[in-house]
C-alpha cells in the first residue's frame, strides 16, 4: 500500500459543476465540498458519484496498462456473482459455509493442478495475493528450520532464505519484516535469475529455503525449479543439509500445468514443500486473490494456524489479516468452473501466441534487442540494439505513454545496472488486433526517435517508470 501524506491547502474544494447539485430543503445547490476534511454534512448520492466519477476519468486504461500482471478483463457474469458476495467476509465461515466450501475446493483444484502425492492431503488457503501468499510460505520455512535446529543451534543463530535477485518485493519484505537474511544470487551476463548451482553454494545449515520464481516479472523467464531441487539434492548427499524449496509461481503457477505440461516444477520433485500463485494474474480473477499451498500437513506447521469461535463455530485461520470479501474467492471459483483444464489452456496458449507475434514484430523495427520472447510466461523485455544512439527505453516508454500505452522501463538489478530495459505482459483480453495498434504507434514513433540528438532522459532512476 502507498504512504501518502497530506497535502495542498485544508480549504481547497472540489469543482462541483451546478447541474451535478440537487437541489436541497431550501432550493439552492448543493455546496463544493473539500478536498482534504470531511465534509460538513452529507452530499446527495447523484453529486458524490459524478464527483468520484469524473476524477477518476484521469486514470489510465487499465486494458492498455502492459505494466500489470493482474487482471483487467473478465465476464459480467463474474461480476454478477461479485457484487452478490461483496458483503460477505471471507473469515466468517460459519456464517458463509457455502464461501468456505467454494475455497475448499479451490484448494483442492490447485492441489490437484500442481500434482501434489495425495491431493486430498495437501492444505492451503486463499490469500488477498501472491504477497500475503509468499509470506505465509516464508513463515512456515522459518518455523520448520526452528523446529529442525531447536536443540543443535544457538538462539542467536540468524536464518537465511536463498534467492534470485530478480525476486518480486514482497520477499525483500518477509526478509525484513521477519529478520531473515536474503541471500540473493546476482545475475550473471545474459543470465536473469537464479543459477541452481550458485544457489546451492549459499546454503548453510541455518538457510530455511531457497525460492525459485516460476515466471521472473524482470523478463518472463521460468527459474529451473527441478534443476535447483537436483542441485540442493547434492548438497544433501555431501553434507548432510537438508533445504526445502518454495516456488513462487505468482503468474507461471496457472500458465505451466496448461501449455507446458511437460515441464517438471511442482509437487512432483519431492523436495517442492510449497508453491503460491496469484489468482488475479493467470489465473483471470480481478484482483486480490491468491493462493498458497504445502505438499502436506507437516510442512505447515500447526502452531502458526489460530483457531477463533468468535464468530460462531470453530475457524482455523492461517493469514495476515482477518475480514476480506469473499468475493474474489467465489470469481476463482468460478472461473475454475467456467473455463477447466481446455478452456485454462485455450486462453493462455492465445495470449503467448500474441506476446511472441507482438515480439517478432518489435524485433523486426530494427532499432530493438529482444532478451526473452513470450515463450514461457507471456511477457518479453527488450532493450535497444547496440547501435541506437539518438534514444533510450525510457524516450520509448514516455512517447508511448502520449498514445495511452504504459509500458514499463527500468534498469536491471545488482550485475546487470547497465541494462535498461522495457518489458511487455500480455494478458487475457489484450487481442492481437490491440498488438498490432501498439506495434503502429511504435512504427509511427519511430521516425522522430530516430532524428534525436540523443536520450532526453538524464537521470535514469528518475526515470524509471516500474519498481520492483
Amino acid at each position: 500500500m502507498p504512504l501518502h501524506q497530506p497535502q495542498g491547502e485544508p480549504d481547497r474544494r472540489l469543482a462541483l459543476n451546478p447541474f451535478f447539485g440537487e437541489a436541497d430543503p431550501v432550493g439552492g445547490m448543493t455546496e463544493a465540498p473539500p478536498k482534504h476534511r470531511l465534509p460538513a454534512g452529507p452530499l446527495p448520492p447523484s453529486s458524490a458519484y459524478q464527483l468520484v466519477h469524473d476524477e477518476l476519468m484521469l486514470d489510465g486504461n487499465s486494458r492498455l496498462n502492459l505494466a500489470t500482471f493482474v487482471t483487467t478483463w473478465m465476464e459480467p457474469q463474474a461480476g454478477v456473482l461479485m457484487g452478490e458476495c461483496r458483503d460477505k467476509n471471507m473469515i466468517d465461515k460459519d456464517e458463509y459455509p457455502r464461501t468456505a466450501e467454494l475455497e475448499r475446493r479451490c484448494v483442492a483444484m490447485l492441489a490437484d493442478l500442481w500434482n501434489a502425492p495425495d491431493p486430498a492431503a495437501a492444505v492451503g488457503c486463499s490469500t488477498t495475493g501472491s504477497s500475503e501468499a509468499c509470506m505465509l510460505a516464508g513463515m512456515a520455512l522459518k518455523r520448520r528450520w526452528a523446529r529442525r535446529h531447536r536443540d543443535r543451534y544457538p538462539a542467536a543463530a540468524r536464518p537465511n532464505l536463498v534467492m534470485g535477485v530478480n525476486v518480486q518485493v514482497c520477499w525483500e519484505k518477509f526478509c525484513t519484516f521477519w529478520e531473515v537474511e536474503a541471500r540473493l544470487v546476482p545475475m550473471e551476463g545474459d543470465r536473469f535469475h537464479l543459477d541452481p548451482q550458485a544457489a546451492a553454494e549459499l546454503c548453510d545449515e541455518n538457510t530455511i529455503g531457497v525460492v525459485a520464481v516460476l515466471g521472473s516479472t524482470f523478463d518472463g523467464s521460468y527459474e529451473p525449479v527441478a534443476e535447483v531441487c537436483a542441485a540442493l539434492d547434492a548438497l544433501q548427499e555431501r553434507t548432510g543439509i537438508d533445504v526445502p524449496v518454495h516456488v513462487d509461481g505468482a503468474s507461471g503457477a496457472m500458465v505451466a500445468p496448461f501449455i507446458d505440461e511437460d515441464l517438471v516444477w511442482d509437487f512432483r520433485l519431492p523436495r517442492v514443500s510449497s508453491i503460491n500463485t496469484s489468482g488475479h494474474k493467470y489465473g483471470l480473477v480481478y484482483p486480490g486473490v491468491g493462493w498458497a499451498l504445502w505438499r502436506s500437513p507437516a510442512e505447515l506447521p500447526e502452531e502458526l494456524v489460530f483457531r477463533v469461535n468468535y464468530l460462531g463455530g470453530d475457524m482455523p485461520t492461517f493469514a495476515l489479516n482477518f475480514s476480506r470479501p469473499g468475493a474474489q474467492v467465489v470469481a476463482q471459483y468460478y472461473t475454475f468452473l467456467r473455463l477447466g483444464r481446455a478452456g485454462y489452456r485455450a486462453v493462455q496458449q492465445t495470449t503467448r501466441d500474441v506476446a511472441r507475434g507482438l515480439a517478432e514484430h518489435i524485433e523486426a523495427l530494427g532499432d530493438f534487442r529482444l532478451l526473452t520472447r513470450g515463450d514461457e510466461l507471456p511477457v518479453f523485455a527488450f532493450t535497444t540494439a547496440p547501435e541506437v544512439r539518438n534514444f533510450d527505453v525510457f524516450d520509448v516508454s514516455r512517447r508511448l505513454r502520449e498514445r495511452g500505452w504504459l509500458v514499463p522501463a527500468y534498469t536491471f538489478p545488482a550485475n546487470r545496472q547497465d541494462l535498461s530495459v522495457l518489458r511487455v505482459v500480455c494478458r487475457n483480453g489484450f487481442s492481437t488486433d490491440l498488438a498490432d495498434l501498439l506495434v503502429e504507434d511504435l512504427g509511427r514513433l519511430m521516425p522522430e526517435l530516430r532524428a534525436q540528438p540523443g536520450p532526453l532522459t538524464q537521470d535514469k532512476e528518475a526515470a524509471t517508470a516500474f519498481h520492483h
